[in-house]
């Protein structure tokens, strides 16, 4: 049975975004990966866009949610958040994992490839801990 993961940081457009990606390229037919933002900016960042495509996944096919969009999803075996705070709701989950993660969304093209780095490693961490 597939894993239903639900990634949530404040705009949905950095992190979230590129956490759901790496479930997807990673977990392949294993996971069934969401993401969302508390306060969504409505757009995917194009830096965001440009940092995936450089590993071959197109983010520009993303678009930006609130968690009002993704909760008819629920409940998910795991829930991240990063950088949420306060502002992030409750949501039906087997397990709630909060990641520390920098927004890279003011970074420079190295600094954010960092970030986008250590996503991939955080997200390889979570689909071997499923």
């Amino acid at each position: 049975m597939k894993k239903k993961l639900l990634f949530v940081c404040i705009e949905n457009s950095n992190r979230s975004q590129m956490s759901q990606a790496f479930a997807n390229m990673l977990g392949g037919e294993t996971v069934e990966a969401y993401s969302a933002g508390s306060k969504p900016s409505g757009i995917v960042n194009p830096k965001a866009i440009a940092a995936m495509k450089e590993l071959g996944y197109d983010l520009s096919t993303h678009d930006s949610k609130s968690l009002d969009e993704v909760k008819a999803y629920a409940p998910f075996d795991a829930v991240v958040t990063m950088g949420c705070g306060d502002a992030c709701p409750w949501m039906p989950a087997r397990q709630f994992i909060d990641w520390q993660i920098p927004d890279p969304k003011h970074m420079e093209p190295v600094e954010f490839n960092k970030v986008r780095d250590f996503i991939r490693e955080k997200v390889k961490e979570l689909l071997v801990s499923l």
